[in-house]
């Protein structure tokens, strides 16, 4: 079971700015690539400033939004415990050293693009990137093992997006609007 069991009492506490600008710098710093896992891990398994619960939920919503979902979710949980200065932080400090990271690594690809090396360790890079999307994935799902109407709309975009190619333009004013009337109805 994991820390984050809803079974279990969860001591929760709420960041401050320097928490907020710190554990979204961390990301930035050691999530390159594939941050949504290690943001999950960071706030509700180790920070415990959301539940398993209302992370999904918040991710739903930040996946629904224009732009990164981290990006988002860092903003929305700045917003929730600090209002615009916490978003801001959250959010300077997930993207501040990833930006000098990229122009760093920029310079260095444009002067050894052509070496086969660096085509091996893009090859490597995306397989680790798969592997941390379909691990975000199963753990996001856990909550929604209790929930069969969310495992059915979850099931239909899954088909709709990876199977049929449908466009997420297309799917989502067809599938949130009936997720919302789902979860309306439960409530």
């Amino acid at each position: 079971m994991d820390a984050a069991s809803p079974s279990l009492p969860i001591e929760r506490r709420s960041p401050d700015i320097a928490d907020l600008f710190g554990g979204f710098l961390t990301l930035g710093l050691i999530g390159f690539g594939g941050v949504l896992p290690l943001a999950r891990r960071m706030v509700v398994e180790e920070r415990r400033w959301l539940s398993a619960q209302e992370f999904a939920d918040l991710l739903g919503l930040c996946q629904f939004l224009p732009g990164g979902n981290i990006i988002n979710m860092s903003v929305a949980i700045g917003l929730r415990f600090r209002g615009i200065a916490g978003a801001c932080a959250a959010l300077l400090g997930l993207i501040a050293a990833p930006t000098a990271i990229v122009i760093g690594l920029g310079v260095l690809y444009d002067r050894f693009h052509a070496d086969p090396h660096v085509h091996h360790l893009f090859a490597g890079l995306s397989a680790a990137a798969a592997g941390l999307l379909v691990s975000m994935a199963l753990k996001v799902a856990r909550p929604l093992r209790r929930d069969p109407a969310g495992i059915v709309i979850a099931c239909a975009c899954f088909l709709a997006i990876a199977v049929l190619r449908l466009p997420l333009l297309a799917t989502m004013p067809v599938l949130a609007p009936l997720g919302i009337l789902l979860a309306w109805r439960k409530a």
